[in-house]
């Protein structure tokens, strides 16, 4: 198993527990630069591995396979972590690994551990509340919605698909024992105060 683990904006009390847990618990921890070595530090050694920060597209395929082939072996016989700043659900690296490890070990499972983003960490270190809708791109124009407390997700849903989205999915008590996910045409009428829809054209 692999699991992509958030390890939060850069500061080391900002951590999760989970995080905390995970880094112990693992087989072998690997990250993709200092600021992350050092934050997994107090809790375990971990593999520094080359992701470099350019635009050649050819290197950094090189970079990907080759990480992989690092990784594979541990994930392959137990639990290999792969922590990054941020959260690795947002503009990260993982995704990208996790393509490359399917390709060349398909048998691998992967998931994720959310950490405290820089989008929500911004909102507190400028002291800027965010009470409304807002918009997160990294330079390019996004097929992307996601949606904060749908209490009519079916209704939504029919909506949103009139504008082109099609790919939909629901998450009602996300991380909560009674969580439940909902994916395009299983979604319910009605849904809990804490439900967040992801909507992709």
């Amino acid at each position: 198993m692999l699991v992509g683990l958030g390890l939060g904006p850069g500061n080391p009390e900002l951590l999760t527990l989970r995080a905390v847990r995970l880094l112990k618990e693992a087989d072998a921890v690997f990250v993709p630069g200092r600021i992350a070595l050092d934050l997994v530090a107090p809790y375990r050694e971990a593999v520094l591995l080359d992701f470099p920060m350019t635009d050649d597209e050819e290197r950094i395929q090189q970079c990907l396979e080759a990480n992989a082939e690092k990784i594979a072996p541990v994930a392959g016989r137990g639990l290999a972590v792969f922590g990054i700043l941020g959260d690795p659900n947002f503009f990260s690296t993982f995704s990208r690994l996790c393509t490359v490890i399917g390709k060349t070990h398909p048998g691998i499972e992967y998931r994720t551990e959310p950490g405290i983003s820089s989008i929500t960490a911004f909102a507190a270190a400028a002291g800027i509340p965010v009470n409304e809708g807002f918009t997160v791109s990294d330079g390019t124009l996004s097929d992307t919605r996601v949606l904060l407390k749908v209490r009519r997700p079916r209704e939504r849903a029919g909506q949103l698909r009139a504008e082109g989205y099609r790919d939909i999915v629901l998450v009602e008590r996300m991380f909560f024992p009674d969580m439940k996910v909902y994916r395009n045409n299983s979604l319910p009428e009605t849904s809990d105060y804490l439900s967040v829809m992801y909507a992709r054209k």
